[in-house]
Order: C-alpha cells, then sequence, then structure tokens
C-alpha cells in the first residue's frame, strides 16, 4: 500500500472536523469560527461559509433530515459526564456516546440507555473517537473505540468486547473506517495518520503531517483519504492497493485483507486460507514451499505431503529478521531476495550463503526447476541483459543481450527458447543455443510458454489472448487481464485481482500443423486437448499422407484397437478398395464398405457387394445414386432413381426447380392419397409455377378443401371458389373476405361493401360504407352520398334483427335514412348552382328547395349548404310568383356568410325583390290530401299539414306532395291478414259510417265504424277524411277490417320493410294518377317520371337498383 498526495491546502485555524458530501463531489471542514468548501476533485475552494460567532467543532452533511419526522421537536437527556464523540449504528437505531470519564453509552434512539462500557483506564482515558463499522457483511455491528489512554478497542453492541486492547503508543484524535468497513484510519498526537486492519493490525503510514492530526475521513465509494491537522492543514491523499501473489504451475497465491495469503488450485478450485495478523508484504511459492514476509519476519511453509493436490501449509523455517527487498523468490532450500541490483541467496535458517551484484536494475525474476539445492534462476535487467543464475554457483551465466529494457521473461520446457517482452509491449522469441531472433510480435504485456509442448506460447495485450505454435500465424481470441501461465490447454489469466484458468481448444493450431502435413507435430498438439472430430480430421489426415503411425495412435488414443479396421481404412487410402471392402466385412463393419463405394461412386461394385441383402441397403444405395447424379448435373436420372428407391419428396424438388410440370403431376397422379406430405409438396410447387388446375386436381385428390379454397383465393379464381363455397358453407369466411379485400385493393368498394356483408363481417362492412360516405361527401359527390347512407341504413336495419343491438341499429337506421333523403335532394340543388346549365325544372328546384328548408336539423350535415339551398329557393320563388317566400329567404341569406360569386346575385335579387307584390302565387301553395287544406309555402311545422298534420309524402323526383295518406292497422290485425282483405275487392255493402275519435294521454286516434244497416253507396275511407283538427297532435287512420275490405289493391301502396321494423300502409286518393313505389327503397314516384328516370339510368335512381333485380 501507497499514499499519493493529491492536492493540499492550509487554513488560518485549526481543522476541527471534516465531511463529505455524501456523493463525493464537495468536502466541508469546520476551521476555526468559519466552513470551508471545497471540491474533492482538484482542491479548489468553492466557498467559505460565514455566519458562527464562535469556533466550529462539528459539521456534517444532512441525508434524511434533522430529526426524527415523527418528532415535533429535538428530544434532550442528561449525561453523567461531558460527551466527546458520537456515532449511530448502520440502522440508525442505536447511538454510542463516548464520554470524557472513560465511559461508552450506547443509547437507543429515544434516548434511553441500554449498553454501560466502562473503560480500565476511567478518567484518565477520555473517549476520543468512536465509529461504527459500516460493513453490512458483519454479523454484529462492531463499535471502534479510541482513547487517551493510547489504546484502540472494540466492541458488540451487547457491551461485549472482541480481542484484547491494542496500544497505539499516541494520543488518537480521530478514527473512522475505509472502503464499506475492510480498514481503519487513524490519527493524533503522532502526527500521522495510519491505516489499520478492521481487527486492529497496522498496516502503514497514510500521509506524515508538521502537527497533530485532528481529523481524517474517507471519500465515500472511493480509495481517497482527507486529513486535517492542528496547524490548518488539509491533506488529500489516494491510496493504492498493489497486488502482491505468486504462481507456480497451478498453484496461485495472493495477499487478501492485507494480512491473510490465500493459495489457490486452479485447476480443482480448491482453496486454502493461511492468517499472518500482520501486513503481508511479499509472497513467493514454488513446488511445496511458500514464503511470506512481514515486517518483522519471513515464513517458510511446506505442504504436508507429495500428494499434487494436498492445499495443507504448515510453518517449516521462521527467519525473524527485517527485510528490505524489491522482489522475493523462494526454492527448495533458499529464498533469493532482490534489492535493486543485487540479488541475495538465504538459506531457511536466515544465513546468506551468495550475493549477486548485477549490471542494472533487476526487473524480473523467475525460478526455472532443477535439483534441490542446485535451481537455476531467469533474471532479466533494465539495461537488456537476460542471464541465468544457479543456486549453488556463484557466476551467473548471460544467455543474450537485447536493447530494450526487460518486462516479462519465460523459457520453454526444453530450455532451448527464450520468450521476452520489452518495454515497447513487443514479444521477441530466441533461440538460446544460436542467440537468434525466431520472430516478434506486437501488443504484448506479459508472455508464457506451455509446459507441455516446446512449440506453443501465448501472451497477451490490447485486449486479446494471442497464441503462437511454432513459426504459424498467431491465433488471437479477446481476453482482458495478464497470462501468467500456459498449462496444456489451460491458460491462466491475471485480471485486476484475481486469477482465472481459461480452457482454450487447440483445433486452430493442430489445424495450422496438419495445413504442412506434419503430423507428428499435430498429434503432440491434440494430446493437449481438442475435439472427437477433430481427432478423426488427424486421423483422416494422416492416412491421406500415408503417415499410419499417427493414424494408429490416434486410433488407440481413441479406443480403438480392430486392426483389420485400421488395415482396411490404410487399404483404401492405398486404391486397394476391394481388399479393403472385405477387410470390413470380416470385421463388422459393412457400412464403410458401402460408404467406401458410394463415395467413389463406385455403385454397381457397390451391389455386388450388396448382393441380394437387406432392402433398406438397396433403397439406401439408390438414393445414394441418385445424389450422385444430382450432383454432376444430370437430374432427370436422379428423378428416376428417387422415384424407384421411394424418396418422393426428393425427385418432387427436382421436378419442381426445374420446373418440369408434365412429371410433377404424373408423380402426384401415382401417388396413393395417403401419401400426403409429398401431394402437398407437389401442389406447392404446382401452385408455383402457375399451373393452379393441376394444384386443384392434387388437392381434390387429398381431400384437402381448405388448401382448394386457399388456391382459388390467391388465384383470384373467384367463380371456382363460390361454387366451392356453396357446396360447403364452412368456407365462407375464407372466400368472401380475401374477395372483399381484393375489390377494395381495386376500386371496387360498393361490391367488397357487399362481400363483407355476404361474409358476415359487419364491422368491415359498415366502415367500407362510412368511409365511402365520407368520401362521396368531400368530394360533393351528393347523388353517391345519399346512395351509401341508404345503403348505411339499411345495414343497420339488418343488424337491428339482433335483440341485444335492435335500439341502438334502428336509432341508426332512422338517421341514415334521413340524411340519405337530404343528400339526395340536395344533389340537384349543388349541381344547379355549380353547373352553368340545369337538367331540372324550376318548380322541381323550388320543391327541392322547400323540403329542405323544412328537413335541415339545427346541425346542418357536411357538405350542404344552407346558402346554396336558400339561393335557389329566392331565385326560383321569383321565377314562379311566389315573392314573400322569395323575399323571406333573401332575408335569411343577410344574416349568413355569402361565397363571393353569389354576392353579386343575391344583392341584385334583394333590390329587385322589392318592386314585386308581397304575396305568392295561389298556384304554388301544396294542398294536404287528407284534410283538403291549403298550406303557407312557408311551413313552420316543418313537412306535415298545419290542419291535420298529417305528414306529407313526396315524389323522390319532382318533390311534389303526392296524393296519399298512411293509414294504421287496426289492433289484432296482422300484415297477411290485411293483404288478404285487401285483395278480396267485395263490392261494398251500404252502410252508415261514422267518426269516432278516441284520446288518451299520448295519441289521439280517428277510428271509422261502420253499421250494417247504414244507408249510403260512399268509400268509407275517403268519406270522413276531411274534418277541423281538434288538437295539436297528429291522429293517425286506423282502419278495420270492412274497411280494409272495401279497398282496390291498385289504390294500396305497402312498404314490406324486413323485421323488426312494421310495414307501412298508403292510400292513393286519386286512382287515376298512378303512383310508382321503388320495391328495394321503397321511394315514391310519379309513374311517368320514375319509367322515364328509370329508361335513362337502367336503375331506380335512389337505391340504383336495376329493374330486372328482384326486391328486397
Amino acid at each position: 500500500m501507497r499514499a499519493v498526495l493529491t492536492w493540499r491546502d492550509k487554513a488560518e485555524h485549526c481543522i476541527n472536523d471534516i465531511a463529505f458530501k455524501p456523493d463525493g463531489t464537495q468536502l466541508i471542514l469546520a476551521a476555526g469560527s468559519r466552513l470551508l468548501v471545497y471540491d474533492t476533485s482538484d482542491g479548489t475552494l468553492l466557498q467559505p461559509l460565514k455566519g458562527h460567532k464562535d469556533t466550529v467543532y462539528c459539521v456534517a452533511y444532512a441525508k434524511d433530515g434533522l430529526w426524527s419526522p415523527e418528532q415535533k421537536s429535538v428530544s434532550k437527556h442528561k449525561s453523567s459526564s461531558k460527551i466527546i464523540c458520537c456515532s449511530w449504528t448502520n440502522d440508525g437505531q442505536y447511538l454510542a456516546l463516548g464520554m470524557f470519564n472513560g465511559i461508552i453509552s450506547i443509547r437507543n434512539k429515544n434516548g434511553e440507555e441500554k449498553v454501560k462500557i466502562e473503560r480500565p483506564g476511567g478518567s484518565l482515558s477520555p473517549i476520543w473517537s468512536i465509529c461504527w463499522n459500516p460493513s453490512r457483511e458483519e454479523r454484529n455491528d462492531i463499535l471502534a473505540v479510541a482513547d487517551w489512554g493510547q489504546k484502540v478497542s472494540f466492541y458488540q453492541l451487547s457491551g461485549k468486547q472482541i480481542g484484547k486492547d491494542r496500544a497505539l503508543n499516541f494520543d488518537p484524535c480521530c478514527i473512522s473506517y475505509f472502503t464499506k468497513g475492510e480498514y481503519i484510519l487513524l490519527g493524533g498526537s503522532d502526527k500521522q495518520v495510519s491505516l489499520f486492519t478492521k481487527d486492529g493490525v497496522r498496516l502503514g503510514t497514510v500521509g506524515e503531517q508538521n502537527s497533530w492530526v485532528w481529523t481524517c475521513q474517507a471519500k465515500p465509494d472511493s480509495n481517497y483519504v482527507v486529513v486535517g491537522c492542528q496547524d490548518g492543514t488539509i491533506s488529500f491523499y489516494q491510496l493504492i492497493f498493489s497486488t502482491v501473489h505468486g504462481l507456480y504451475k497451478d498453484r496461485y497465491a495472493y495477499r487478501d485483507s492485507m494480512t491473510d495469503v490465500i493459495v489457490q488450485h486452479l485447476i480443482t478450485e480448491q482453496k486454502v486460507r493461511i492468517k499472518c495478523k500482520e501486513l503481508v508484504k511479499k509472497i513467493a511459492i514454488y513446488r511445496n514451499r511458500l514464503a511470506i514476509q512481514l515486517p518483522e519476519k519471513i515464513l517458510i511453509y511446506e505442504l504436508y505431503s507429495e500428494d499434487l493436490s494436498d492445499m495443507h501449509y504448515r510453518v517449516k523455517e521462521k527467519i525473524i529478521k527485517k527485510f528490505e527487498c524489491n522482489l522475493l523468490v523462494v526454492c527448495a532450500n533458499h529464498i533469493i531476495l532482490c534489492q535493486e541490483k543485487r540479488l541475495q541467496c538465504l538459506s531457511f535458517s536466515g544465513v546468506k550463503e551468495r550475493e549477486w551484484q548485477m549490471e542494472s536494475l533487476i526487473r524480473y525474476i523467475k525460478v526455472i526447476g532443477g535439483p534441490p539445492g542446485r535451481e537455476g534462476l531467469l533474471v532479466g535487467l533494465k539495461n537488456g541483459q537476460i542471464l541465468k543464475i544457479f543456486v549453488d554457483n556463484l557466476f551467473a551465466i548471460v544467455l543474450l543481450k537485447q536493447a530494450t529494457a526487460v518486462r516479462c521473461l519465460d523459457m520453454s520446457a526444453s530450455r532451448k527458447k527464450l520468450a521476452v517482452v520489452d518495454e515497447n509491449d513487443t514479444c521477441l522469441v530466441y533461440d538460446i543455443d544460436t542467440k537468434e531472433l525466431l520472430f516478434q510480435e506486437p501488443n504484448a504485456n506479459s508472455v508464457a510458454w506451455n509446459t507441455q509442448c516446446e512449440d506453443m506460447l501465448c501472451f497477451s495485450g490490447g485486449g486479446y489472448l494471442n497464441i503462437k505454435a511454432s513459426t504459424f500465424p498467431v491465433h488471437r481470441q479477446k481476453l482482458q487481464g495478464f497470462v501468467v501461465g500456459y498449462n496444456g490447454s489451460k491458460i491462466f489469466c491475471l485480471h485486476v485481482f484475481s486469477i482465472s484458468a481459461v480452457e482454450v481448444p487447440q483445433s486452430a493450431p493442430m489445424y495450422q500443423y496438419l495445413d504442412r502435413k506434419l503430423f507428428k507435430e499435430a498429434y503432440q498438439i491434440a494430446c493437449l486437448g481438442v475435439t472427437d472430430t477433430d481427432w478423426r480430421e488427424l486421423a483422416m489426415e494422416a492416412l491421406e499422407g500415408l503417415d499410419f503411425e499417427t493414424a494408429k495412435k490416434e486410433r488407440k488414443k481413441r479406443g480403438e484397437t480392430n486392426n483389420d479396421l485400421f488395415l482396411a481404412d490404410v487399404f483404401s487410402y492405398q486404391g486397394k478398395f476391394h481388399e479393403a471392402a472385405k477387410l470390413y466385412k470380416r470385421s463388422g463393419h459393412e457400412n464403410l464398405a458401402l460408404e467406401m463405394y458410394t463415395d467413389l461412386c463406385m455403385f454397381e461394385y457397390a451391389k455386388d457387394f450388396l448382393g441380394s441383402g437387406d432392402p433398406k441397403e438397396t433403397k439406401m444405395l439408390i438414393t445414394k445414386q441418385a445424389d450422385w447424379a444430382r450432383n454432376i448435373k444430370e437430374p432427370k436420372a436422379a428423378v428416376e432413381m428417387y422415384i424407384s428407391a421411394g424418396e418422393h419428396v426428393k425427385a418432387i424438388e427436382i421436378c419442381g426447380d426445374h420446373g418440369w410440370v408434365d412429371m410433377l403431376i404424373d408423380i402426384a397422379r401415382k401417388l396413393d392419397k395417403a401419401e400426403r406430405e409429398p401431394l402437398l409438396l407437389c401442389a406447392t410447387y404446382l401452385k408455383k409455377l402457375d399451373s393452379p388446375g393441376y394444384a386443384a386436381e392434387t388437392y381434390l385428390k387429398m381431400g384437402d378443401l381448405k388448401s382448394l379454397v386457399q388456391l382459388h383465393v390467391e388465384t383470384q379464381r373467384w367463380d371456382e371458389a363460390f361454387a366451392l363455397g356453396e357446396k360447403h358453407p364452412e368456407f365462407k369466411d375464407d372466400i368472401y373476405m380475401p374477395y372483399a379485400q381484393w375489390l377494395a385493393e381495386n376500386d371496387r368498394f360498393e361490391e367488397a361493401q357487399k362481400a363483407f356483408h355476404k361474409a358476415g363481417r359487419q364491422r368491415e362492412a359498415v366502415q367500407v360504407l362510412e368511409q365511402l360516405t365520407n368520401n362521396a361527401v368531400a368530394e360533393s359527390r351528393f347523388n353517391d352520398a345519399a346512395y351509401y347512407y341508404w345503403m348505411l341504413s339499411m345495414q343497420c336495419l339488418d343488424i337491428a334483427q339482433d335483440p341485444a343491438q335492435k335500439d341502438t341499429m334502428l336509432g341508426k337506421f332512422y338517421h341514415f335514412q334521413r340524411l340519405a333523403e337530404l343528400y339526395h335532394g340536395y344533389h340537384a340543388i349543388h349541381r344547379h348552382t355549380e353547373d352553368p346549365f340545369s337538367v331540372h325544372r324550376p318548380e322541381t328546384l323550388f320543391n327541392i328547395s322547400r323540403f329542405l328548408l323544412h328537413s335541415l336539423p339545427k346541425d346542418t350535415p357536411s357538405g350542404i349548404s344552407k346558402v346554396k339551398i336558400l339561393f335557389t329557393l329566392a331565385k326560383q320563388s321569383k321565377a314562379l310568383g311566389a315573392y314573400r317566400l322569395a323575399r323571406h329567404a333573401y332575408d335569411k341569406l343577410r344574416g349568413l356568410y355569402i361565397p363571393a360569386r353569389f354576392q353579386k346575385s343575391i344583392e341584385l335579387g334583394t333590390l329587385t325583390i322589392r318592386a314585386k307584390p308581397f304575396h305568392d302565387s295561389e298556384e304554388l301553395v301544396p294542398l294536404c290530401y287528407r284534410c283538403s287544406t291549403n298550406n303557407p309555402l312557408l311551413n313552420n311545422l316543418g313537412n306535415v299539414c298545419i290542419n291535420c298534420r298529417q305528414p306529407f309524402i313526396f315524389s323522390a323526383s319532382s318533390y311534389d306532395v303526392l296524393h296519399l295518406v298512411e293509414f294504421y292497422l287496426e289492433e289484432g290485425i296482422t300484415d297477411e291478414e290485411a293483404i288478404s282483405l285487401i285483395d278480396l275487392e267485395v263490392l261494398r255493402p251500404k252502410r252508415d259510417d261514422r267518426q269516432l275519435e278516441i284520446a288518451n294521454n299520448s295519441s289521439q286516434i280517428l277510428r271509422l265504424v261502420e253499421t250494417k244497416d247504414s244507408i249510403g253507396d260512399e268509400d268509407p275511407f275517403t268519406a270522413k277524411l276531411s274534418f277541423e283538427q281538434g288538437g295539436s297532435e297528429f291522429v293517425p287512420v286506423v282502419v278495420s277490417r270492412l274497411v280494409l275490405r272495401s279497398m282496390s289493391r291498385r289504390d294500396v301502396l305497402i312498404k314490406r320493410w324486413p323485421p323488426p321494423l312494421r310495414w307501412q300502409y298508403f292510400r292513393s286518393l286519386l286512382p287515376d294518377a298512378s303512383i310508382t313505389m321503388c320495391p328495394s327503397c321503397f321511394q315514391m314516384f310519379h309513374s311517368e317520371d320514375y319509367e322515364l328516370l328509370v329508361l335513362q339510368h337502367g336503375c331506380c335512381p335512389y337505391c340504383r337498383r336495376c329493374k330486372d333485380d328482384p326486391g328486397p
């Protein structure tokens, strides 16, 4: 251990106390009445803190507050004497107090005294410093105590003393633990800080000062120490702990906790600890000897037995004498001390027997073996000289001299080669006899020869391990640390303070020798440790090189003793194949003979050798012959051989790779339907080769309908897929889902929606429709938007058949139906305002704009412009004589934002309308066909009669009010019964029709009551429709069976809604004026208009149903 001064400063007053910031970045110290804050990295004074009027004796950084958060104030307790020092346990549960009268009081956090320790010195030994061990590994809390009786002691939390008091010979002023409780720092009147073990054994001096050391602290989680003195000096030191260790072959000894030595067996991983209880300065190990240098003596240990695995050491000798040396080496009967240029050889009794003086500083020394008492030493000097010294010889032998200083040395097992690492990190290898430099390698920091192989060494450097065999190129692999030994296949590597044995396969150097046909050397390398595959490769290479001796050794190494088998291998490599086959057969290895013939492509000889043997062997032979044909680019021959051998999969693979469709279908037709794997492979290749018909045939043969469906879908053969789906409904989703996606990808969204719907994927169907609708609105295609909203409504009606979703879906149905009607009407308005020419009559535009104005909700749907509706209404009203309505429209426009292109026309119209009369033309006034009331053009109630509240029914083309009245069936009459009654068309009997109005809390119902004895010839439905409305609520027309029977089928229109909706019934009051209802969307038209529109568009203008399509 050595201490390096990092920085130093001096204050004006005594340094009473020091504290580190928890993260170690700052240091605060008490100097007189001031506090000084330093940067620990470079000793910069960050700031002085003023404010105290008297001397500051103690400082500390707060970690978790000043007192317990559950207490409202600091609790106070009396003490029997002046308290000089205190320290909390790690868990914060107990506080130790050191007092001036020599008593130590241990209290809990409530202040209650639990333990009282009385020191022998009493008041003559004030407790000047105490500290709890911060280690978490200790079983018990340990308190270190330093008193002015010049002693240091250790106590458990219970008050029991650990060990004896240890004398200090100075008055201690401070004590603190270093690096998590492994060591102790002590300073005081001896004007220095000393490092002790946690048991109180002095290890060395951290730093000498000019005055008393009043305080010392270790920087958190580091190896730095700060010292504060009485004269105001602050010193900051870094402690550097060097590695003290020794290695001999597979035994490694190293220092632990500064006072212990651990000997580790690197192969068995056994360890033994030797406690010296003093600072261990040097360690040396050799064979069964272990030398440990302590401050005042050297201990020589020996093993109890000659057993190589024995790990029990006992003291053999003690040399009670203080020695100063740089390096220590132990031999069988001597120890060697190295001090700069001098080497001394001492016996185990401490007598100096011999001394050598060198020309330069000794940089490296190593024992290279020899008889006991006559061992050889390898010595490297700073001037580049390398010497060999024998313990019993006074004269050193110079092996060679190089230009650069020596860092590391090692000699090969035969003592013929020398490896040197110099100060330039270069590994140089010399021939000792000729002094010739054999080779050199860069980036080396240590080197070691293999103790079992003359020509192999390894060296480390730059984060890599390098293995070199003979003069072959270096084999590298990543490894951190220093190489210290190389034994067989194990490399011993020192990293930081630990050594590990790395198992390195010797395959790479073995193959390097094999490449040069050096079989004997390759065999030596293989003996160090290679895989079974490497052994077999070595044998084969040796046989090919006709080195039968090495091949035979390899077989013996693997435990093979069959001479016939070995001789057969020799004959085969000599070209005597028939003799080899006989020997293989005699040794019971017929398979090797077959392998030999097939490897040589001698298939005829193989068949002769096999004869009429096992069919499996014959099949194997044909398969190998087919493999050979395949490798020599004879694929058709290979296919035939594979088929004859039953290897259909391989035959199919060749046919598929070459695109031979005819051969594939031929194989598929010959295969049994149970052979699914080859049939499936056939179908796969046929599909890839664009022969879906043959692939379908194969799938049908297998009965794999699912794959057949996938084939039709992937090849887009939709008709075949639909036909298959009709026969097997379970594949409906597998067909219609991909079909819908394909339609969507090809911009056929409407068909895609229907396909999704048919596949039962309602969510996807609705999503497509919603997207189509949004796109249509965004692109101002309002007729398409109306169509998509109608489709959405019908989709919701279909889903409403599910009772769980009925209410929600019906609400959406009515909402989408309303939007479809609005967008259908608005399409004409939009085209009129955007296109230069209009295709609609003024009356139609007038009716549409009135319909929209009365139907629009508060929140105008997206894309619909109120400005365009009012502008069209004003323009057409003015043209048709509805001047009052035109004025109203222009007034409404004044409150809206007008686009620039309409601004001039609207301003002009607003002025010119003032010159017109303030009334509307009576010809335009709509008539209610139920109560015959003329309704105003501007109706605040909307599209209903102001008198009877009967909703108007509009033509979906001209938007005229149709002469239809909706009626409802009397309770108990079903739709089927109503149809049958209407279809009877019997003559009406004479009757007296009476009108009965029934009122309840929620509705009013008008019922027509007939009597048998009444007279008259009037229609019971029309006779009583005109009446004065008594209330403000709508009273529906409810008919009985008798009224239904009086109706004519041609006068009744029925909207036959699917469940859960009820059918709707309408009676035409002008039978001569024909009305047509679309059987799909149930929209009403004047028959002439409908026929004309169907002729123009080929379908219903609303739902786009073709005239030939059946209704819903």
